[in-house]
């Protein structure tokens, strides 16, 4: 029966079966807690009849999940929104900070790739830069900016800017040369050569630095609202662990991921759109 499904479907069953053995495993494998009827007199005295914290089984996830997701947007107060809410206020900073980076780094990625003198004066400082981590930027942003706020998009924008830039630069340079000099003798100026010849070209790999970039994005905005806090996910992942609420933690973990697969996902189709053939 197998045999006659295609390789996404079998995939996709082996997926299941995965999913569905590991969800039992993890069952399986936390022990079950006493209650306080079960526990013996000296059992009480020692404190053992008290809820302990420990990582919590599926089942519970499964039931935080449905408490959540059946009312996401709830505001109670200042430490108390909803899932929703908190990944909008993350994903606000990351498309914020993302698109600054496009602007800045896509145009100059061009510039870099056309010209060589452009490469060889940036290149110094490309390597210098690219390499410090993001969050070491937060404290000087908070000083500088003295806004929370606008200190995670400015952290968001310096992580997004490095793949766009260079993949941006790679894609341009590796335009083959004759499809320009074609252009050039068809007296098409640098702005037309640039947007009806090599971004067409180069727009495969540019997408290529974008996808990387909004996956690196996500990754340090969680950190960086576990730093500045007041909102988002990564402050709601913090909250609920300053909290020992490890159902919520690993909760709001998943969450994480899954809104990270529809970002690359969106991605990937846009790839997918913009597949340049000879």
């Amino acid at each position: 029966m197998l045999d006659n499904l295609s390789i996404n479907q079998r995939a996709a069953i082996l997926s299941l079966v995965m999913l569905i053995g590991g969800l039992l495993i993890w069952e399986a494998a936390i022990p079950a807690q006493k209650t306080a009827e079960n526990l013996t007199e000296y059992e009480l005295l020692m404190g053992l009849g008290q809820e302990r914290a420990g990582v919590p089984p599926p089942s519970d996830i499964l039931a935080k999940a449905w408490e959540e997701l059946s009312n996401p947007f709830y505001d109670a107060g200042p430490n108390d929104k909803g899932i929703g809410i908190q990944i909008g206020y993350s994903i606000y900073r990351v498309l914020s900070g993302y698109f600054l980076a496009a602007l800045v780094a896509i145009p100059l990625g061009f510039l870099i790739g056309m010209s060589q003198i452009a490469y060889k004066a940036f290149n110094p400082f490309i390597q210098v830069l690219r390499p410090i981590s993001p969050l070491a930027w937060m404290p000087l942003a908070l000083f500088v900016i003295q806004d929370s706020e606008a200190s995670a998009i400015f952290v968001i924008f310096i992580c997004s800017i490095w793949p766009m830039l260079i993949n941006t630069a790679f894609g341009v340079a590796g335009v083959r040369q004759d499809w320009v000099n074609v252009a050039r003798t068809h007296e098409l100026g640098s702005l037309r050569t640039a947007f009806t010849v090599i971004l067409p070209a180069a727009a495969p790999t540019i997408i290529t630095g974008m996808r990387i970039s909004i996956g690196i994005a996500w990754l340090v905005i969680v950190a960086a609202e576990m730093l500045v806090g007041g909102t988002g996910i990564g402050y709601y992942v913090w909250n609920e662990w300053n909290n020992l609420d490890l159902t919520s933690v690993i909760f709001s973990i998943l969450m994480i991921g899954v809104v990270g697969m529809l970002l690359d996902a969106a991605f990937s189709v846009l790839q997918r759109a913009v597949a340049y053939a000879e």
